[in-house]
Protein backbone atom coordinates (compact mmCIF):
# COMPACT_ATOMS: atom_id res chain seq x y z
CA UNK A 1 0.00 0.00 0.00
CA UNK A 2 1.07 3.50 -0.40
CA UNK A 3 3.19 5.33 2.41
CA UNK A 4 1.74 9.12 4.17
CA UNK A 5 3.43 10.94 2.16
CA UNK A 6 2.58 9.48 -1.38
CA UNK A 7 -0.65 10.08 -0.30
CA UNK A 8 -0.24 13.68 0.30
CA UNK A 9 1.66 13.97 -2.26
CA UNK A 10 -1.25 12.58 -4.53
CA UNK A 11 -3.72 14.92 -2.82
CA UNK A 12 -1.39 18.34 -3.41
CA UNK A 13 -1.01 17.30 -7.20
CA UNK A 14 -4.57 17.05 -7.70
CA UNK A 15 -5.34 20.22 -6.06
CA UNK A 16 -2.47 22.16 -8.04
CA UNK A 17 -3.85 20.67 -11.00
CA UNK A 18 -7.51 21.21 -10.77
CA UNK A 19 -6.71 24.66 -9.31
CA UNK A 20 -4.54 25.33 -12.53
CA UNK A 21 -7.20 23.79 -15.13
CA UNK A 22 -10.03 26.06 -13.20
CA UNK A 23 -8.52 29.41 -12.79
CA UNK A 24 -5.80 29.69 -15.61
CA UNK A 25 -4.84 33.19 -15.29
CA UNK A 26 -7.71 34.17 -13.71
CA UNK A 27 -11.12 34.27 -12.37
CA UNK A 28 -12.18 37.04 -14.57
CA UNK A 29 -15.56 36.97 -13.62
CA UNK A 30 -14.96 37.47 -10.03
CA UNK A 31 -12.24 39.78 -10.73
CA UNK A 32 -14.55 42.18 -12.64
CA UNK A 33 -17.36 42.94 -10.08
CA UNK A 34 -16.14 41.72 -6.92
CA UNK A 35 -13.85 43.65 -4.84
CA UNK A 36 -10.75 42.58 -4.04
CA UNK A 37 -11.16 43.56 -0.09
CA UNK A 38 -14.74 41.86 -0.59
CA UNK A 39 -15.89 39.74 2.04
CA UNK A 40 -18.34 36.62 2.35
CA UNK A 41 -19.74 33.86 3.53
CA UNK A 42 -21.23 30.69 1.65
CA UNK A 43 -22.76 27.19 3.25
CA UNK A 44 -22.05 24.21 1.70
CA UNK A 45 -25.42 23.02 0.96
CA UNK A 46 -27.17 19.16 0.26
CA UNK A 47 -29.34 19.03 -1.90
CA UNK A 48 -29.34 14.78 -2.36
CA UNK A 49 -29.17 11.93 0.21
CA UNK A 50 -26.55 9.95 1.00
CA UNK A 51 -23.09 9.63 2.44
CA UNK A 52 -20.48 12.76 2.68
CA UNK A 53 -17.25 12.20 1.75
CA UNK A 54 -14.67 15.30 0.72
CA UNK A 55 -14.79 17.29 3.78
CA UNK A 56 -11.82 16.83 4.66
CA UNK A 57 -10.51 16.99 0.90
CA UNK A 58 -12.51 20.63 0.56
CA UNK A 59 -10.82 21.71 3.94
CA UNK A 60 -7.39 21.07 1.72
CA UNK A 61 -8.46 23.23 -1.49
CA UNK A 62 -9.55 26.03 0.36
CA UNK A 63 -6.90 26.43 2.28
CA UNK A 64 -4.66 25.95 -1.01
CA UNK A 65 -6.29 28.87 -2.70
CA UNK A 66 -6.14 31.24 0.86
CA UNK A 67 -4.83 30.13 3.97
CA UNK A 68 -6.76 32.72 5.66
CA UNK A 69 -10.61 31.55 4.63
CA UNK A 70 -12.19 30.00 7.68
CA UNK A 71 -14.28 26.91 7.87
CA UNK A 72 -16.70 25.87 10.15
CA UNK A 73 -17.13 22.08 9.80
CA UNK A 74 -20.76 21.00 10.61
CA UNK A 75 -20.99 17.53 9.70
CA UNK A 76 -17.47 15.28 8.83
CA UNK A 77 -16.97 12.62 6.21
CA UNK A 78 -18.51 9.49 6.42
CA UNK A 79 -21.65 10.83 7.79
CA UNK A 80 -25.64 10.42 6.44
CA UNK A 81 -26.76 13.46 5.03
CA UNK A 82 -29.83 14.08 3.46
CA UNK A 83 -31.82 17.26 1.53
CA UNK A 84 -31.23 20.17 3.06
CA UNK A 85 -28.49 19.87 5.33
CA UNK A 86 -25.47 22.37 5.49
CA UNK A 87 -21.82 20.39 5.57
CA UNK A 88 -19.46 24.12 6.44
CA UNK A 89 -19.24 27.41 6.08
CA UNK A 90 -16.76 29.17 4.69
CA UNK A 91 -16.07 33.01 5.21
CA UNK A 92 -13.08 34.91 3.74
CA UNK A 93 -12.49 36.82 0.78
CA UNK A 94 -15.26 36.58 -1.76
CA UNK A 95 -12.92 36.27 -5.05
CA UNK A 96 -11.21 33.33 -3.27
CA UNK A 97 -14.71 31.20 -2.04
CA UNK A 98 -15.25 31.55 -5.86
CA UNK A 99 -12.26 30.71 -7.17
CA UNK A 100 -11.94 27.12 -4.92
CA UNK A 101 -16.25 26.45 -5.25
CA UNK A 102 -15.25 24.50 -8.29
CA UNK A 103 -13.00 22.18 -7.44
CA UNK A 104 -14.62 21.67 -3.55
CA UNK A 105 -17.82 20.83 -5.28
CA UNK A 106 -16.42 18.45 -8.30
CA UNK A 107 -14.68 16.47 -5.66
CA UNK A 108 -17.05 16.16 -2.76
CA UNK A 109 -20.33 15.34 -5.47
CA UNK A 110 -17.94 12.51 -6.71
CA UNK A 111 -16.44 11.09 -3.48
CA UNK A 112 -19.82 11.41 -1.88
CA UNK A 113 -21.44 9.52 -4.61
CA UNK A 114 -18.74 6.88 -4.37
CA UNK A 115 -18.99 6.97 -0.26
CA UNK A 116 -22.48 6.44 -0.48
CA UNK A 117 -22.36 3.45 -2.96
CA UNK A 118 -19.51 1.79 -0.78
CA UNK A 119 -21.50 1.94 2.48
CA UNK A 120 -24.67 0.03 0.51
CA UNK A 121 -22.08 -3.15 -0.46
CA UNK A 122 -20.87 -2.92 2.86
CA UNK A 123 -24.38 -2.90 4.43
CA UNK A 124 -25.56 -5.75 2.33
CA UNK A 125 -22.84 -8.28 3.22
CA UNK A 126 -22.75 -7.09 7.32
CA UNK A 127 -22.38 -9.81 9.35
CA UNK A 128 -20.89 -12.38 6.51
CA UNK A 129 -17.02 -11.26 7.48
CA UNK A 130 -16.11 -10.62 4.09
CA UNK A 131 -15.03 -7.03 3.58
CA UNK A 132 -15.43 -4.85 0.37
CA UNK A 133 -12.46 -3.81 -2.05
CA UNK A 134 -12.17 -1.08 -4.45
CA UNK A 135 -9.93 -1.43 -7.69
CA UNK A 136 -8.23 0.60 -10.85
CA UNK A 137 -11.15 1.08 -12.29
CA UNK A 138 -10.97 5.15 -11.33
CA UNK A 139 -11.03 7.99 -13.15
CA UNK A 140 -7.80 8.91 -14.44
CA UNK A 141 -5.91 11.48 -12.23
CA UNK A 142 -8.22 11.48 -9.55
CA UNK A 143 -7.42 8.16 -8.39
CA UNK A 144 -6.20 8.58 -4.83
CA UNK A 145 -9.45 10.71 -3.83
CA UNK A 146 -12.03 7.92 -5.63
CA UNK A 147 -9.92 5.19 -3.29
CA UNK A 148 -10.30 7.79 -0.46
CA UNK A 149 -14.61 8.02 -0.82
CA UNK A 150 -14.07 4.06 -0.72
CA UNK A 151 -12.78 4.36 2.84
CA UNK A 152 -15.10 6.61 3.47
CA UNK A 153 -18.16 4.77 3.12
CA UNK A 154 -16.20 1.60 5.35
CA UNK A 155 -14.79 -0.27 1.84
CA UNK A 156 -11.40 -1.12 2.01
CA UNK A 157 -8.67 -0.19 -0.70
CA UNK A 158 -6.81 -2.78 -3.01
CA UNK A 159 -3.86 -1.95 -4.58
CA UNK A 160 -3.20 1.72 -5.64
CA UNK A 161 -1.72 1.79 -8.73
CA UNK A 162 0.88 -0.67 -10.52
CA UNK A 163 4.10 -0.45 -7.97
CA UNK A 164 2.77 -1.37 -5.26
CA UNK A 165 1.53 -5.06 -5.24
CA UNK A 166 2.22 -7.80 -7.85
CA UNK A 167 -1.28 -8.80 -9.03
CA UNK A 168 -0.99 -11.52 -12.33
CA UNK A 169 -3.99 -11.60 -14.24
CA UNK A 170 -5.26 -13.80 -16.84
CA UNK A 171 -2.91 -11.52 -19.74
CA UNK A 172 0.38 -12.19 -17.67
CA UNK A 173 -0.32 -15.81 -17.29
CA UNK A 174 -0.74 -16.48 -21.39
CA UNK A 175 1.94 -13.87 -22.05
CA UNK A 176 3.99 -15.50 -19.22
CA UNK A 177 3.50 -19.08 -20.46
CA UNK A 178 1.54 -20.34 -17.92
CA UNK A 179 0.55 -19.79 -13.65
CA UNK A 180 3.42 -21.78 -12.35
CA UNK A 181 5.97 -20.08 -14.75
CA UNK A 182 4.43 -16.79 -14.47
CA UNK A 183 4.74 -17.28 -10.50
CA UNK A 184 8.34 -18.29 -10.60
CA UNK A 185 9.56 -15.64 -12.52
CA UNK A 186 7.97 -12.97 -10.39
CA UNK A 187 9.45 -14.65 -7.49
CA UNK A 188 13.04 -14.27 -9.24
CA UNK A 189 12.31 -11.15 -10.52
CA UNK A 190 11.83 -9.74 -6.69
CA UNK A 191 14.10 -11.50 -5.05
CA UNK A 192 16.61 -9.37 -8.06
CA UNK A 193 15.02 -6.04 -7.35
CA UNK A 194 14.69 -6.81 -3.59
CA UNK A 195 11.04 -5.71 -3.55
CA UNK A 196 8.94 -6.44 -0.84
CA UNK A 197 5.69 -7.15 -2.78
CA UNK A 198 2.67 -9.27 -1.90
CA UNK A 199 1.65 -11.53 -4.89
CA UNK A 200 -1.74 -12.27 -5.76
CA UNK A 201 -3.30 -14.65 -8.63
CA UNK A 202 -6.26 -14.64 -10.73
CA UNK A 203 -7.92 -18.12 -11.28
CA UNK A 204 -10.44 -18.48 -13.91
CA UNK A 205 -11.42 -21.72 -12.75
CA UNK A 206 -10.87 -24.46 -10.37
CA UNK A 207 -8.27 -26.08 -12.65
CA UNK A 208 -6.20 -22.95 -12.15
CA UNK A 209 -6.92 -22.76 -8.20
CA UNK A 210 -5.66 -25.83 -7.88
CA UNK A 211 -2.46 -24.84 -9.87
CA UNK A 212 -1.92 -21.91 -8.01
CA UNK A 213 -1.89 -23.83 -4.79
CA UNK A 214 0.95 -25.60 -5.93
CA UNK A 215 3.75 -22.69 -5.73
CA UNK A 216 4.40 -21.08 -2.03
CA UNK A 217 3.96 -17.45 -1.23
CA UNK A 218 0.67 -16.58 -2.50
CA UNK A 219 -1.07 -13.81 -0.74
CA UNK A 220 -4.59 -13.80 -2.13
CA UNK A 221 -5.93 -15.92 -5.22
CA UNK A 222 -8.21 -13.43 -7.31
CA UNK A 223 -11.45 -15.77 -8.52
CA UNK A 224 -12.68 -14.02 -11.56
CA UNK A 225 -16.05 -14.42 -12.56
CA UNK A 226 -16.86 -17.92 -10.68
CA UNK A 227 -20.43 -18.82 -9.98
CA UNK A 228 -21.78 -19.48 -6.15
CA UNK A 229 -20.92 -23.21 -6.56
CA UNK A 230 -17.51 -23.05 -7.42
CA UNK A 231 -16.79 -19.76 -5.47
CA UNK A 232 -17.72 -22.42 -2.41
CA UNK A 233 -15.47 -25.17 -3.23
CA UNK A 234 -12.77 -22.67 -4.38
CA UNK A 235 -12.82 -21.61 -0.93
CA UNK A 236 -13.08 -24.99 0.82
CA UNK A 237 -9.84 -25.86 -1.44
CA UNK A 238 -7.99 -23.04 -0.57
CA UNK A 239 -8.70 -23.39 3.25
CA UNK A 240 -6.40 -21.00 4.79
CA UNK A 241 -3.18 -21.19 2.94
CA UNK A 242 -4.01 -17.95 1.44
CA UNK A 243 -6.72 -15.11 1.58
CA UNK A 244 -9.58 -15.81 -1.69
CA UNK A 245 -11.60 -12.40 -3.69
CA UNK A 246 -14.32 -12.70 -5.38
CA UNK A 247 -14.72 -10.56 -8.96
CA UNK A 248 -16.69 -10.05 -11.99
CA UNK A 249 -19.93 -9.05 -12.46
CA UNK A 250 -20.74 -8.74 -8.68
CA UNK A 251 -23.98 -6.33 -8.25
CA UNK A 252 -26.01 -5.27 -5.23
CA UNK A 253 -28.51 -8.77 -5.80
CA UNK A 254 -25.57 -10.90 -6.05
CA UNK A 255 -22.95 -9.76 -3.47
CA UNK A 256 -24.48 -11.33 -0.52
CA UNK A 257 -24.52 -14.42 -2.01
CA UNK A 258 -21.12 -14.16 -3.03
CA UNK A 259 -20.18 -13.43 0.80
CA UNK A 260 -22.07 -16.11 2.36
CA UNK A 261 -19.63 -18.71 0.33
CA UNK A 262 -17.00 -17.33 2.90
CA UNK A 263 -14.51 -15.39 0.79
CA UNK A 264 -12.42 -12.95 2.45
CA UNK A 265 -13.31 -9.55 -0.20
CA UNK A 266 -15.12 -8.72 -2.89
CA UNK A 267 -14.12 -6.04 -4.83
CA UNK A 268 -15.91 -4.51 -7.13
CA UNK A 269 -15.26 -2.02 -10.21
CA UNK A 270 -18.93 -0.27 -9.75
CA UNK A 271 -17.77 1.11 -6.64
CA UNK A 272 -16.25 4.30 -8.79
CA UNK A 273 -17.16 3.76 -12.21
CA UNK A 274 -20.48 3.30 -12.40
CA UNK A 275 -21.82 5.87 -9.47
CA UNK A 276 -23.91 9.45 -10.17
CA UNK A 277 -22.71 12.53 -7.93
CA UNK A 278 -24.47 13.56 -4.85
CA UNK A 279 -26.28 16.96 -5.37
CA UNK A 280 -24.49 19.81 -3.48
CA UNK A 281 -24.10 22.85 -3.89
CA UNK A 282 -22.38 26.56 -2.46
CA UNK A 283 -24.34 28.98 -1.63
CA UNK A 284 -23.86 32.43 -0.61
CA UNK A 285 -25.07 33.58 3.24
CA UNK A 286 -26.76 37.01 3.09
Amino acid sequence: MITQEQFDTEVKMIIANAIREDVGDGDHSSLACIPDNARGRAKLLVKDKGIIGGVNFAKKVFAYVDKNLRLDVKIEDGTPVSFGDVVMYVEGSSQSILKAERTVLNAMQRMSAIATKTKMFVDLIEGTGTKILDTRKTTPGIRILEKWAVKIGGGENHRFALYDMIMLKDNHIDFAGGITKAVEMTKNYLKETGKDLQIMVEARNLTEVEEILQNDGIYRILLDNFDYEDTRKAVKLIGNQCLTESSGNINEATIRFYAECGVNYISSGALTHSVYNMDLSLKAVK
